[in-house]
């Protein structure tokens, strides 16, 4: 009877803290943490955004951001 109170206490607490942590893959427009900002300016810069070439300005970041789209569909983590 203990452990089973035990037991059932510890799924109402794990549930709970679940419940509590932000829902990150089912709301796209929830903020960012400074890691997740980080990942992207790098996977960014591998696709070969540069953010010091302003004359080719919106078409590199376009570009890169497609490359960068394409990768993460197929599931490919940029290094």
């Amino acid at each position: 009877m203990k452990t089973l109170l035990v037991t059932l206490v510890g799924a109402i607490f794990s549930v709970s803290a679940l419940a509590q942590q932000p829902a990150r893959n089912s709301d796209p427009s929830a903020p960012k943490t400074r890691a997740e900002v980080k990942a992207d300016l790098k996977a960014w810069l591998a696709a070969g955004y540069d953010p010091n070439n302003w004359w080719e300005y919106p078409m590199n970041a376009q570009r890169a951001g497609r490359i960068v789209a394409a990768q993460r569909a197929q599931g490919v983590q940029p290094q």
